[in-house]
């Protein structure tokens, strides 16, 4: 089960390093179109859906980097017992969020779908295909918060992947 979880987290980021090389190649086409009075009709679009993907795909996978801003003031401080409990609230806290953008973001793929709504751009693409990205990177970002608290409950430390020299990454 743990190389399926982190196989899932290092696949959502390898995704978002697509959109983001994507989003660089888009803005590179219309930057160096516009001059030659080409126009590429959507680059503008298509960028800002990858880069939407590249933000929402990428949550899980830095956050089981340890990439994530944490505000540790507080529990720096505290005592072990007392740091555990913060630990496990800050953990189920970030879960209930998590679960909530979840189902908005697959919500609203549903509606888009549902209702037909298309992009106002020329390229008139139907949103539900560009948000399916979003309601993706919010559903592993849910199972990742899911599995740390599920190992901070069970008195194990929350795995982090390895980064490319092979060590896990260090948690502050």
């Amino acid at each position: 089960m743990r190389a399926l979880l982190d196989s899932l987290y290092r696949l959502a980021g390898v995704l978002a390093a697509v959109g983001m090389v994507a989003t660089l190649v888009l803005v590179a086409v219309g930057i160096f179109t516009r001059p030659l009075g080409i126009y590429v009709p959507g680059t503008d679009d298509y960028a800002g859906y990858a880069m939407a993907a590249c933000g929402f795909l990428a949550l899980a996978y830095t956050f089981k980097h340890g990439e994530h801003i944490r505000v540790t003031l507080v529990i720096e401080r505290a005592g072990p017992r007392l740091r555990a409990a913060l630990e496990w609230f800050a953990l189920a806290t970030a879960t209930a969020v998590a679960a909530t953008l979840a189902f908005y973001a697959l919500r609203l793929v549903l509606q888009s779908h549902e209702f037909e709504e298309i992009s106002q751009g020329v390229d008139a693409t139907p949103l539900w295909i560009p948000q399916l990205s979003m309601a993706i990177g919010a559903i592993v970002l849910l199972i990742a918060l899911v599995d740390d608290l599920v190992m901070t409950t069970l008195g194990r430390a929350p795995t982090r992947l390895a980064n490319h020299s092979g060590e896990a990454a260090r948690m502050e």
